[in-house]
């Protein structure tokens, strides 16, 4: 079967070319399948992907510990070629925002939140769905979007 150009098959189901930001996770950057998915989706221009050098961190230090069979400088190198394969991917100078978020489920995830503030993301794409989480993640990003009105005009 050939492959099908994205932007030909969105021009013919009427898609617009309206791009989300979105903030990846660490936890979806750890396999290395959707990882390849969710680099392949922005690199097709579907989605404008994010993510901060301390997402990557925690992601490749949780990789090098939990899979001692993968080369660490392999994993360095895939790295390197996420950020080259995905233009203007790495949110910076977004570290004094998460003291916004003190009151998330999980503290660790205030930096994820803070970037999506400064990045502008309009979806975080995580895996991080724990039962008491969830909601709070929901009402967090509606937040976002309260802030992003009323407070950074």
């Amino acid at each position: 079967m050939p492959r099908t150009n994205c932007r030909r098959w969105a021009r013919t189901w009427g898609l617009s070319r309206v791009v989300f930001t979105v903030i990846y996770d660490a936890n979806v950057l750890y396999p290395s399948m959707l990882r390849d998915l969710l680099v392949r989706v922005a690199q097709a221009g579907l989605v404008r992907a994010r993510w901060t050098e301390a997402i990557l961190d925690e992601a490749f230090r949780n990789l090098k510990e939990n899979r001692p069979d993968l080369d660490p400088a392999k994993l360095d190198r895939t790295r390197v070629l996420m950020c080259t394969a995905v233009p203007d991917c790495i949110v910076g100078d977004y570290q004094p925002l998460e003291q916004v978020f003190t009151d998330l489920p999980d503290p660790g995830d205030a930096h994820v939140m803070a970037a999506a503030l400064k990045a502008q993301a309009q979806v975080i794409v995580t895996n991080n769905l724990r039962p008491t989480g969830i909601h709070r993640w929901t009402s967090t990003m509606s937040w976002i979007g309260w802030i992003r009105r009323e407070c950074l005009k």
